[in-house]
């Protein structure tokens, strides 16, 4: 794991509030996989309910990721030294995309 980075550009309260109440939907999604298991529901009704949590993690990926591009690679490329960002940025959609 790599050592922790401030974002460049902070993050404001609303923009924070709208990730953190995705994540504890998929908190509690998570939870129902969980009791769909010891419940021994059927495996389609499982695996549909794992897309559906796959499909929201990716959706907040692209959320943190486009505002990182909006806001922190931007600012990097306006102030000259964007090569590094750009280079962090490819790399993390390789990581991504897998």
């Amino acid at each position: 794991m790599q050592p922790e980075k401030k974002a460049a550009v902070p993050r404001t309260g609303n923009e924070k509030q709208k990730i953190v109440n995705r994540l504890k939907r998929l908190e509690g999604q998570v939870r129902g996989l969980q009791k769909m298991i010891e419940e021994d529901r059927y495996c389609i009704d499982i695996l549909i309910q794992l897309s559906a949590v796959q499909a929201a993690l990716k959706k907040v990926g692209f959320s943190v990721l486009e505002r990182h591009t909006k806001s922190c690679v931007t600012k990097a490329i306006q102030a000259g030294h964007g090569d590094e960002q750009i280079e962090e940025l490819i790399k993390v959609l390789k990581q991504f995309s897998k």
